[in-house]
């Protein structure tokens, strides 16, 4: 194996990370640091299905999460599932992707199709499936902070 010098350099001027790898070679020691930079793992939760059986499902297929009490239900592109853990240890596993929108709500980012940000300051959350949610009035400055970061979220 060959050795590594790993430094970070600031630059300023640079909105996006960039990296780049100086090597005689592309060889399978590039090829496997290539790809561990690029590769996201998608987390997996473990469900129960509407028969109360378990299975798993992809964060990547999640819309959003929802609580009702000590209900947790998942709203997926292949159906609604219950979860046994709280909505805020749901929130720990999955990525970046989902943002908390209420005390009970949390919504996968990449699954939105449009914000509206109304003129009394509320907010309506239209998914790509047609299915819409209301952010809380408490967690819209988080909400225009954190999707002001996200480039291409906020409209």
């Amino acid at each position: 194996m060959k050795k590594m010098n790993i430094r970070f350099e600031r630059d300023k001027t640079q909105k996006d990370i960039d990296i780049v790898i100086r090597a005689s070679e592309q060889d399978a020691q590039v090829s496997a640091l290539i790809k561990s930079l690029t590769q996201h793992d998608s987390q997996k939760l473990t469900v129960l299905d509407r028969d109360n059986c378990s299975c798993v499902i992809d964060e990547e297929e999640i819309i959003f999460v929802s609580a009702d009490g000590k209900n947790v239900r998942i709203t997926a592109a292949s159906g609604i599932y219950r979860a046994k853990q709280s909505l805020q240890s749901i929130e720990e596993i999955l990525s970046r992707k989902f943002l908390r929108v209420s005390r009970f709500e949390l919504i996968n980012l990449s699954m939105v199709q449009k914000y509206d940000f109304t003129i009394v300051g509320t907010l309506r959350i239209e998914f790509n499936n047609g299915m819409e949610t209301w952010a809380s009035r408490r967690y819209i400055p988080l909400i225009r902070q954190r999707l002001s970061g996200e480039e291409g979220y906020l409209c």
